[in-house]
């Protein structure tokens, strides 16, 4: 079964989606079918507005994003990037042990299901350039803004 709650944030309203035992889903505005809350989805948006009000740096809500094994490592690998900080495609693609795979690797950041949570916004360009972000870059550039 899918629960979902809607949360009202300063980059507009979050859709969370859980499992009833784990965070499976952010997703950027309304998207749900349907609301059924429980109580993992409370503490997830407990703790979401405890970040956007800047006293929460780690996420500690059980998280559940289904994805191959190689999407699952870049997004371990997104959670190692400390609050604050920025790491690049190919600085991530070191990090798993695959020095050639930073397209595979922006590919696997698009296509985390659960932004914020893991840290998808700190990736950045190799230049230290803004890339692509779900929410878009407004919103990615919100998110580095707060976390500074």
């Amino acid at each position: 079964m899918e629960f979902e709650k809607l949360v009202q944030s300063p980059i507009g309203l979050l859709t969370i989606v859980s499992d009833g035992e784990s965070v499976t889903a952010l997703r950027f505005g309304d998207q749900t079918r349907g609301l059924s809350d429980c109580p993992i989805l409370e503490r997830a948006a407990t703790e979401l507005r405890e970040y956007f009000a800047g006293t929460r740096r780690v996420f500690d809500v059980p998280l559940n994003a289904q994805g191959t094994d190689f999407q699952r490592s870049v997004w371990a690998a997104l959670q190692e990037i400390p609050y604050g900080k920025t790491a690049s495609y190919a600085q991530i693609a070191s990090a798993i042990g695959k020095s050639a795979a930073c397209r595979a690797v922006g590919s696997a950041n698009h296509r985390n299901p659960l932004p914020i949570f893991i840290p998808c916004h700190r990736v950045i360009g190799k230049n230290g350039t803004l890339t692509g972000y779900a929410g878009g870059l407004s919103i990615k550039e919100f998110l580095l803004r707060l976390e500074q």
